[in-house]
């Protein structure tokens, strides 16, 4: 079933951390919010020709610049502006220059999204509801996401913890009214108890909260062999903190929100920890200088990678409506630039990827551990 997605229902569904590519059509260009992709591909694919005709595929970055969360909105940014500089500079799409990525057409995006079936690819939005709405069983098809979801990081994690590290008995300590934090909780606990395994305690805590002692000391008393901690890389220092000082010493477990920690805790609190996420540091020493070379310093955090494959994603669609030679700007192009992507297989530097039913990405995920305190890949999962 086709339903569009309402600008209020993707917003608060995306979540605060959420950053989109998107492709609009103003007058006679086309404009595209999101995050990024893999240059290799897309410089197979635009050729070499300089722009002829002068046209410009505008795009515009959705997502957080300034706030708690804005290393996530400017990584983003910065992976698609790397991969679209690539394209450009390797002859754009069919001659056709992709310009600048932007914050100013944010909300015209999500707008236009809406209302005329406008292609969006998210790289950073994990809830489930960005792309499927499961009450009324609507997968919004104009929208695909990067990034894996909050429901597959919890089960990945749990299949991890039971199958590959033999633990079964768990506890989880997450804060509710979150989206992100509940929706991986939700899906660890229902995916480790059909393995087999334990939820020997769940612990919750509230937004602004800085003391956690309480129910680490809950949790303590439970015995768990680990704990399932699906927070943001901020608290998660705090927590890895708070439980050393409470004598919680078990190896702690964690969704791509602790991209970004390294920092926040010490070598000795991240030791024996692991965390899923969609890119490793060495797996792609081009992109990584790359991105070195174009901004002064190493890529941030795994959303710079996200970003790049949001981009190629989103190119990936406009190549395959391009070569039809369709007219931009019109529901035929923008539906043959969602067809391109639902049908496509994208070659990221997170991996390559299909589109499932639901438009989530189909893909492995790096299993990442601390040594030295920094993250290393442990294993592809």
């Amino acid at each position: 079933m086709k339903k569009m997605i309402s600008r209020r229902s993707f917003l608060a569904a995306a979540g605060v951390s959420a950053a989109a590519l998107a492709l609009t059509a103003c007058g006679g260009s086309s404009s595209s919010t999101a995050a990024s992709t893999a240059a290799s591909t897309a410089a197979s694919t635009a050729g070499s020709t300089a722009a002829a005709s002068g046209d410009t595929i505008k795009v515009g970055v959705m997502g957080p610049m300034t706030g708690d969360v804005s290393v996530y909105g400017l990584a983003v940014t910065n992976g698609a502006n790397l991969y679209l500089d690539q394209v450009n500079a390797n002859g754009g799409i069919n001659g056709k220059m992709i310009g600048d990525v932007t914050t100013t057409p944010t909300l015209a995006v999500a707008a236009e999204s809406q209302d005329y079936n406008m292609p969006m690819v998210t790289a950073s939005a994990t809830a489930e509801a960005v792309t499927y709405d499961a009450e009324t069983d609507t997968v919004y098809e104009n929208v695909f996401r990067a990034t894996f979801t909050d429901p597959f990081q919890g089960i990945k994690m749990a299949d991890y913890a039971y199958q590959k590290l033999g633990y079964t008995k768990a506890a989880v300590i997450y804060k509710k009214g979150a989206d992100y934090n509940e929706g991986l909780a939700e899906n660890f606990v229902n995916e480790f108890e059909t393995l087999g395994g334990t939820i020997v305690d769940e612990e919750s805590y509230s937004d602004g909260d800085v003391d956690y002692k309480t129910q680490l000391t809950t949790i303590l008393g439970k015995g768990p062999e680990t704990v399932f901690c699906p927070n943001y890389y901020q608290e998660v220092g705090q927590i890895l903190s708070q439980a050393e000082s409470v004598g919680l010493t078990v190896p702690f477990l964690g969704g791509d929100g602790w991209d970004g920690l390294e920092g926040y805790a010490t070598n000795d609190q991240l030791k024996d920890t692991y965390f899923c996420a969609n890119y490793a540091k060495g797996s792609n020493p081009d992109f990584e200088n790359a991105y070195k070379e174009k901004y002064g310093e190493d890529y941030p955090n795994g959303f710079s990678p996200l970003g790049y494959d949001a981009a190629i994603t989103l190119c990936y669609g406009i190549q395959a409506a391009e070569d039809a030679g369709l007219e931009a700007g019109t529901d035929e192009y923008k539906q043959a630039v969602i067809d391109g992507i639902k049908n496509g297989t994208i070659e990221g530097i997170t991996g390559t990827f299909t589109f499932d039913e639901h438009n989530n990405p189909v893909k492995s995920t790096a299993i990442l551990t601390y040594v030295d305190g920094a993250p290393v890949l442990k294993e592809m999962f």
